[in-house]
Order: structure tokens, then C-alpha cells, then sequence
């Protein structure tokens, strides 16, 4: 199959995937944001395909998440967005800036990083929708931190795992 073909599938199935996990863990009370299940096929399509088809996916699941199923929140989606856009677009640039003689060690870099400058985007953009008096430090750090601890540790287990087994097994072909 042509590698642009296998490219745009795979965007089509990150997209999918992004839809889909939001979708079953918003059944669980506040599940979205302890989870953050969006994040994983954003990251992970972002770090497998590029910046340029993270980018599509980034700005098409939320988008269309909050079309099929109101989330999230209309006052949420513009700094989610971003943040998911800075995920998808800037880890696998560091992805491939930073080199250390270890891969795994290269990713959680990558990630930790992504997830610091995501956030602080994110918790801007919601400050300026929201009002700085209204939202302030005490509720970002709530948010994107003390809430989101499950999410990040599942996402710091599973993406350089997944990863490794694209670029190894599942998409070498598309995977420098």
C-alpha cells in the first residue's frame, strides 16, 4: 500500500479511536477528565504519522467529539484544542530533537515536556475565555494535574509503549 494511502488511514483510524475512548469513559463519573482518554490516540497518531497528520487529528476529534456528543464543553473546547494541537504537533518534533542513546528515554522527554507546555496553552486560553478571576491558578493546577494524575500515568505507561511496538512491528515502513 502506498505509504500516503497508509498515512491517511491511519489519521482516519487515530480519528476514530478518539472518538470512540472519550465516548466509553464518559460513562464513568468525571471519567474524561481523570482519564483523559482523547489524549492517548491523539499523542500516539501525532507521534506515529507526524506533526502534520497529528495536527488533522487534533483539530478533527474534539471538533467533532463535541458535535456527536457535546464534549466537551463548548467553554472547554478551544483550550483542550490547542492543547491537543500542541500534542500532536510538538512531541514528535521532540521526539526527534532529542537524542539520547535510549528511545524509551527519548519518549518520556518528549511526553513530559508536550504534557507541561499542552497544559500551560491550555490553561491559558481557558483563563482568557474564562476570565482570569474566575479561573486561576488553583483550578489549572486542580485540573490539569491533581485530576488528571491517572490520565498522565496511563499515558506515560502506554504511549512509549505503543510506540515502540508501531515503530518496531506495526508502521517501521512509516515510523523513521
Amino acid at each position: 500500500m502506498n505509504k500516503q494511502i497508509k498515512k491517511l488511514v491511519l489519521t482516519a483510524l487515530f480519528i476514530a479511536i478518539g472518538l470512540l475512548l472519550p465516548f466509553i469513559f464518559h460513562n464513568i463519573p468525571s471519567g474524561g477528565n481523570i482519564f483523559l482518554p482523547m489524549h492517548l490516540p491523539i499523542i500516539l497518531g501525532g507521534l506515529a504519522l507526524g506533526p502534520i497528520y497529528g495536527l488533522a487529528i487534533a483539530l478533527c476529534v474534539p471538533i467533532l467529539s463535541f458535535l456527536w456528543t457535546n464534549m466537551p464543553n463548548i467553554t472547554v473546547l478551544p483550550g483542550m484544542t490547542l492543547e491537543l494541537v500542541t500534542y500532536a504537533t510538538i512531541c514528535p518534533i521532540l521526539l526527534k530533537l532529542i537524542r539520547t542513546k535510549y528511545l524509551y528515554i527519548n519518549i518520556y522527554i518528549s511526553l513530559i515536556i508536550t504534557m507541561f507546555i499542552g497544559r500551560v496553552i491550555s490553561g491559558l486560553t481557558n483563563a482568557f475565555i474564562f476570565q482570569v478571576g474566575n479561573y486561576n491558578l488553583t483550578t489549572w493546577v486542580t485540573l490539569s494535574f491533581i485530576t488528571a494524575i491517572p490520565g498522565i500515568i496511563i499515558q506515560l505507561i502506554i504511549i512509549p509503549n505503543l510506540y515502540i511496538l508501531f515503530k518496531k512491528y506495526l508502521l517501521s515502513d512509516i515510523i523513521n
